[in-house]
């Protein structure tokens, strides 16, 4: 099929071998790319009971149809594995230029299994091929470290995937670092990495390009794409000026930034750590993403440190959420997230519920408060050495709530800590939190962009009536853009149909609207029936205590906790599965999923 190679390189670290996989056109024409693909090859492979960080746990990084082409943000790339931190089945994405390089080597992805006996990196070279090397001068350091020395060792151009100690010691948050600054977040990917003795990915040297059945059609396709985005405010603007720390103005004005661990829903310093104050304080230069002219990325300097950032949700879950409003402190924590490679939503949750804790009398360390914002740093590194306290906080918010006998305190959906979105300011939102498949998640259905951001259209944010049916089309449009793979900042600008044309004009095949979606609804189900398969049902579809009968104690929603229940009936109808959320037989038939 245009568009893509068919050819998946599948390495077994067990004895470093690796063979190439053809992947029938059948198979893309059913899930695309990038999640779809991941999620087709993952579950295949792998059973629904297997243990996150045992060698029989794969990582499928791949790319989609439009990577590499002319369409606008067309940067991303996609990995699915299944999670150490919520045992689910896990998907994740990032931009930069990595899977751009990836599938210059004439490859659709890769599927790492196996544990190697000893610290290795994979270097992927478009003219030599695929080698496994040894990695033990690498082991120990840092992101930025690491990168540096692959650029010695592998060439200037090369470009990396890479874990840091957080990473190599299992941290259930490590993240999985992109060319050392953009990262696979959430969910502990990188402590799946670590658990193979995978220190990094590399490739360099890639020369094929993708072959596109109308060079012509797309052309104009993608011109009228961009001219939609350069004429859209948030995209035009807010982005491109303020980053996505620009939306903290818009989430606190509406009394939906969490404060205090999710106790309030705005505060008055807010705007201190927000988009405006970056730009002024802190900024170097923006950069961009391969194929994106929103350049919402931030290279900046605090102190005596650099790096990229920090974004929204860091200023949130390592500022607002802690009580902590000293813009340069955050911004250094963050930097350090970075290189020792953690997930900086979770980290900034795990540690606010550390501080809910201690001011409850449960947790021993008395300087682990609110508001004090000289132990943020120390917190972050000795998480990601597991030394001392980090060693608790390594485990996420779930996990240490739970030791210290008030698992309320964490704030969290199917163990993943949720984002920068208090769920009692949006009800569509917080059922998107609920029923997302890979826990804790403002992506995966992102009904923010209509409640709160009005894109592509406004709706009620605090009425019910009809949540469950936007949120599922929501749901299933997430999982094609994941499949392209597309940022969804497009999204905002351009609607479904110009997915369709691109995909359309990319593979010579009639994806249509309608059929785009049938693929999403069945990237959602199978992803729900490998979830059911290790162990989750029904009673997994819930928010915190607190949103459900807990009202903000300020805010502009202080009267408001979501009757998640009431919606989640309703939601289940829509997706064709029953009372207790299990997709029904007919329903698997109809999407071939027998």
């Amino acid at each position: 099929m245009k568009g893509l190679f068919n050819r998946i390189i599948e390495v077994n670290l067990n004895d470093r071998t690796h063979q190439i996989i053809e992947i029938a056109d059948e198979v893309y024409e059913n899930y695309l790319g990038g999640r779809g693909l991941g999620v087709k090859l993952f579950t295949d492979r792998v059973s629904p009971a297997v243990d996150p960080l045992s060698p029989d746990n794969k990582l499928v990084f791949t790319i989609g149809p439009v990577t590499g082409t002319s369409v606008p943000t067309s940067g991303r790339m996609s990995l699915v594995t299944k999670s150490p931190l919520t045992g689910t089945i896990f998907y994740s994405n990032t931009g930069g230029i990595f899977g751009f390089s990836m599938k210059r080597c004439g490859i659709d992805g890769i599927i790492i299994e196996g544990k190697s006996e000893k610290p290795c990196y994979i270097i992927i070279d478009g003219d030599k091929g695929l080698e496994i090397k040894d990695a033990d001068e690498l082991w120990g350091l840092d992101t930025e470290e690491t990168y540096n020395k692959l650029k010695e060792i592998e060439g200037e151009k090369v470009r990396t995937l890479e874990i840091g100690p957080a990473g190599e010691n299992q941290v259930l948050l490590a993240s999985i670092m992109n060319d050392a600054s953009r990262a696979f977040g959430r969910g502990g990917v990188g402590a799946v990495l670590g658990s193979k003795n995978l220190k990094a990915i590399a490739v360099i040297n890639g020369k094929q390009k993708t072959e596109v059945d109308n060079p012509e059609l797309l052309k104009n396709y993608a011109k009228s794409a961009l001219d939609k985005i350069k004429a859209l405010p948030v995209t035009r603007a807010a982005l491109p000026l303020f980053g996505t720390a620009g939306v903290l103005h818009v989430t606190n004005s509406l009394g939906m930034l969490p404060i205090r661990n999710f106790t309030y829903g705005q505060h008055k310093k807010a705007p201190l750590i927000g988009g405006e104050a970056i730009r002024k304080e802190i900024l170097v230069k923006t950069e961009a993403c391969y194929g994106c002219t929103i350049r919402c990325g931030r290279l900046t300097e605090a102190g005596n440190m650099k790096g990229k950032g920090p974004e929204y949700e860091t200023v949130w879950s390592l500022g607002a959420n802690c009580e902590i409003f000293n813009l340069i402190k955050i911004t250094q924590a963050n930097y350090h997230c970075n290189r020792l490679g953690l997930d900086t939503i979770s980290m900034g949750v795990t540690i606010s519920c550390a501080m809910e804790l201690q001011e409850k009398g449960l947790f021993p360390y008395k300087e682990v408060k609110f508001g004090n914002e000289d132990v943020l740093s120390e917190l972050v590194i000795k998480t990601a050495r597991k030394e001392g306290i980090g060693a608790e906080l390594a485990e996420g918010s779930k996990r240490l709530a739970e030791k210290y006998g008030d698992a309320e305190t964490a704030i969290q959906v199917k163990g993943m800590e949720l984002p920068a979105y208090d769920p009692r300011g949006a009800m569509g939102h917080a059922l998107g939190y609920a029923t997302s498949n890979r826990g804790g998640c403002h992506l995966t259905g992102y009904m923010a962009a209509m409640e709160i951001f009005n894109a592509p259209k406004k709706i009620p944010r605090f009425t019910l009536g009809g949540k469950p049916d936007l949120l599922v089309l929501k749901q299933n449009q997430s999982a094609i853009e994941d499949s392209l793979v597309n940022c969804k900042f497009s999204g905002y600008a351009l609607g479904f149909d110009y997915q369709a044309r691109f995909v359309s004009a990319i593979t010579g095949l009639d994806f249509n609207v309608t059929r785009l979606l049938e693929i999403g609804e069945r990237i959602y189900n199978l992803e729900r029936v490998f979830n059911i398969g290790a162990g989750f049902s029904n009673e997994d579809d819930k928010l915190p205590e607190r949103f459900v009968s807990v009202p903000f104690k300020e805010g502009l929603s202080k009267d408001r906790v979501v009757p998640v229940n009431e919606m989640l009936m309703a939601y289940y109808k829509v997706r064709g599965w029953d009372e207790n959320g299990v997709p029904k037989k007919e329903k698997l038939e109809e999407l071939g999923l027998n």
